[in-house]
């Protein structure tokens, strides 16, 4: 609404309360778990990509930069996602 200040995001506090959480095991937690899976289904989904292009795709040279470009792009997103640093990309990022 135009009248009211702008409020950062915060997640549902009624939605964690209700799960019954131990005390060491926090909202932060289990979205930096849930991160690693997605991290992990993403790794084992790229090599097998990865292996089928470079084995089916007739030694298409294009392959190689594009791999690398998917790489390259996908592991900084993931290490900003995981950790909140973009190293190389911090200038460029809204703070």
């Amino acid at each position: 609404m135009p009248d009211q200040p702008l409020q950062p995001f915060s997640p549902p506090t009624t939605l964690f309360t209700q799960l019954h959480l131990p005390s060491a095991l926090s909202a932060g937690v289990l979205v930096t778990w849930a991160l690693y899976a997605v991290f992990a289904f993403w790794a084992i989904y790229t090599l097998v990509a990865v292996y089928h292009w470079l084995k089916y795709s007739h030694a298409s040279w294009i392959a190689f930069p594009a791999i690398a470009a998917h790489l390259f792009i996908s592991v900084a997103l993931m290490s900003y996602a995981l950790s909140g640093q973009a190293f190389f990309l911090s200038p460029y990022l809204p703070v």
